[in-house]
């Protein structure tokens, strides 16, 4: 299985593709240039499986609704924020888009408790990582040492918690008990900024010494 980093949409969120042996492929965050992303999964020969979400802020849903249509593919998304999709108010595009609003038709699957996931030949742990926003998901994909981390942790940071429905405690509380819990060599793929490591968050962090 092999992962790529695209940085998509008005902020250069990382849009993350996880691929098996036979191009079947997973999409996470998909964050906007839809036409951009669907141009390179068809150069590439990939094969769409799922689309699923770390959180539902605009930066990382605008080009969900090109790449399920081309593909006929359901999206994934927690509960807390299914409703955010159709709302710029909740999904943060009428405060940060200066009129140029984002709305994403419902989602097709809601997750809801923590649980483990299989799509096609993927197999992935669903983790609730709540404090950016409500309903924050981290994927941790064990068998490649891998975990999706949204705007939960980035390499030197954590997610910003001044947003409606983030709690900085909550966010913290998520980074310990659910991230820093996992192998020191899982690889973190954050929603912005170059992947880092569980280790390296450990011990050079500065935000979560003395949590």
């Amino acid at each position: 299985m092999i992962w790529e980093r695209l940085p998509l949409g008005p902020l250069q969120t990382n849009c993350y593709i996880i691929k098996n042996e036979r191009k079947e492929c997973l999409i996470f965050d998909p964050g906007g240039d839809g036409d951009r992303l669907l141009k390179l999964l068809r150069s590439r020969q990939y094969t769409p499986l799922a689309i699923l979400l770390t959180h539902a802020h605009f930066d990382h849903i605008g080009a969900v609704d090109v790449i399920r249509e081309a593909y006929k593919i359901p999206l994934y998304i927690h509960k807390n924020e299914e409703k955010w999709l159709e709302d710029p108010s909740l999904n943060g595009s009428q405060f940060f888009m200066m009129g140029s609003l984002t709305k994403v038709k419902s989602a097709d699957r809601i997750l809801t408790d923590e649980s483990s996931l299989t799509i096609g030949s993927f197999n992935l742990e669903v983790m609730r990582t709540p404090g950016h926003s409500p309903g924050s998901l981290s994927f941790y994909i064990k068998d490649n040492d891998i975990v999706i981390a949204g705007d939960t942790l980035f390499q030197g940071s954590i997610g910003r918690t001044d947003l409606p429905g983030g709690n900085h405690e909550e966010l913290l509380n998520s980074i310990h008990t659910h991230l820093l819990s996992l192998p020191e060599n899982t690889l973190v793929l954050p929603g912005h900024g170059h992947e880092t490591s569980v280790e390296e968050e450990m011990d050079q962090n500065p935000f979560l010494n003395g949590f």
